[in-house]
């Protein structure tokens, strides 16, 4: 049975070294609005597709909560549909959010926030060098003997980069910068979107002991828009694989960052006697990239890109104090991610070695699996749209609702509000729910049945990527909504227009000013290490 605990307890929690998941059970763009330092984003309405992964230990000491505002119980709903799927040890945070910040704790707005604090203090703490947009738009008028490499994730880089940019994301800039930058003369700038993926890839490269002039760019693709220069859309170009004496130099140098920030390694048989430990978390990380990892991979490991766990780690671990094994195929990228996440205080973060030894599995990291329920084809779908008594609920996502496009004539909702669906939508006779893949759609068919229950309710099998693949028209729009689109965080560029501007300037004065709420906060701290 659920126990309701009190603030003091949560504190006392959070500090005392043992593993805890601590979990917010709204929405991500409610959770964006308010929420504890400490929590990983687990809406109620994905909990199925998102639990296992997060926190993959049945018994892990687990706290729910909400925003605490009466009447509402996201926290307790979510624990119970826990305990329902096998987890045990769940609590629920008695107030939620609000109870925390009247007994004087802090909360934060927000995606991320402790990966975007950490990259805050990074730069505090070390000084990491920074070039306004202006001046780097001067040494490329100039030709200048620069490159310019994008921390980020190749779909966020061909959305928007810098002019002569070459996508190289957080993890790869060490074990590939010497086939970018050979020369010591050559200045690196390390760019993303905003703050955070630039100041840790500056870092890493000066960790690293790199010869070169290092910087980042200063508030990255945003404030060069900002600034009124032009990015460049659609490009593809990434950073080469690295040669042998390259590789050579990444292996000494991750060597010695590893050495001055305790990054320890392991081998399988630890490895093996750490699985078998039900008493611990271990998450196996694979940091390599998508095409390597799919090209073959551990069957107990998951994808991880090393840049994105550093920048949102709350996305990959939610169980705090747990081990994370981090691999790759040379070191490199597992022992520079390493060294962050041990920075950020993930104390057993270490390096599998020899980590790709063995039998491999090749293809995309398996989906959780889910409960069949009934499902209606595209093809038979497509033949009844218009009818009389049909309903289509789209729960994906608002954003991919509205700016992928939807089925035509479908109506947009959320799977924890479909009382709110129910009430827009009225009476039909047969409903078909569909997301991205089907799978969200699939989980949701029961809770749908219980709002319809004399109406034959379905998911399309396959989702809207089915119908898409059946090259079937998708509607533009965003006319037929149950609920207010607070499901997902809009990020600044999604936004339209000239609006999308004074959302990117809010964006980075809410990083910036990260650095000084943490100092307010008890409950935060990173580990101090040597500077050499």
């Amino acid at each position: 049975m659920t126990e309701s605990i009190d603030v003091a307890v949560l504190q006392s929690w959070i500090v005392d070294g043992d593993e805890l998941a601590l979990l917010d059970a709204r929405e991500l763009g409610v959770f964006f609005d308010s929420h504890l330092f400490h929590a990983a984003c687990i809406p109620l309405s994905h909990l199925e597709l998102m639990l296992g992964r997060l926190v993959p230990r049945k018994d892990t000491r687990t706290v729910w909560c909400d925003s605490g505002v009466e009447g509402t119980n996201l926290a307790s709903d979510a624990a119970a549909k826990a305990e329902a799927l096998g987890w045990t040890n769940q609590h629920v945070l008695a107030g939620g959010c609000a109870a925390w910040e009247a007994a004087g704790g802090e909360l934060y707005s927000g995606v991320n926030v402790p990966s975007k604090a950490f990259g805050e203090y990074v730069e505090h703490t070390y000084g990491t060098p920074r070039i306004p947009a202006a001046e780097l738009q001067s040494m490329l008028d100039d030709d200048t003997d620069l490159v310019v490499l994008d921390s980020r994730p190749l779909n966020e880089f061909r959305n928007m980069s810098i002019p002569t940019g070459t996508d190289c994301p957080g993890a790869e800039l060490v074990h590939r910068v010497k086939e970018m930058a050979p020369d010591p003369g050559t200045t690196v700038v390390v760019n993303c979107a905003g703050r955070t993926r630039s100041i840790i890839g500056a870092q890493s490269l000066i960790n690293a002991g790199i010869e070169n002039r290092v910087v980042a760019l200063e508030n990255g693709t945003m404030g060069w828009e900002i600034a009124g220069l032009t990015v460049d859309r659609g490009r593809d170009v990434h950073a080469p694989d690295p040669t042998d004496s390259s590789r050579a130099w990444a292996q000494a140098a991750a060597a010695e960052v590893g050495r001055r920030f305790g990054v320890e390694s392991i081998d399988d048989e630890q490895l093996e006697r750490w699985k078998a430990d039900t008493s611990r978390t271990t998450y196996v990380l694979d940091v390599r990239t998508i095409e390597e990892f799919e090209a073959g991979h551990r069957t107990d490991s998951s994808y991880a890109a090393g840049g994105q766990l550093v920048q949102a780690t709350d996305e990959y671990v939610a169980t705090r104090n747990a081990r994370i094994v981090l691999v790759d195929d040379t070191g490199v990228r597992a022992t520079m991610t390493a060294s962050w996440l041990r920075q950020l205080g993930w104390n057993d973060a270490v390096v599998l070695d020899d980590g790709l030894a063995g039998d491999l599995v090749s293809g995309p990291e398996q989906r959780v699996s889910v409960e069949s329920a009934p499902t209606i084809k595209v093809a038979e779908l497509a033949a009844a749209l218009g009818s009389e008594g049909l309903a289509i609920l789209d729960i994906d996502s608002s954003v991919k609702y509205r700016n992928r496009g939807h089925i035509r004539g479908a109506w947009w909702g959320v799977r924890s509000r479909l009382d709110q669906a129910r009430e827009a939508i009225g009476d039909v006779e047969r409903l078909v729910l569909t997301s991205t893949d089907g799978q969200l759609a699939k989980v949701a068919v029961a809770d749908a049945q219980a709002q319809w229950p004399d109406a034959e309710v379905m998911a399309l099998a396959g989702g809207n990527r089915a119908w898409r693949h059946a090259e079937h028209e998708m509607e533009p729009g965003f006319d037929r909504a149950t609920s207010e689109p607070n499901d997902v965080w809009y990020k600044p560029y999604d936004h339209p227009g000239e609006v999308a501007e004074q959302h990117m300037r809010d964006y980075l004065t809410w990083e910036i000013a990260l650095v000084d709420q943490i100092e307010r906060d008890p409950t935060i701290s990173f580990p101090v290490f040597s500077a050499t």
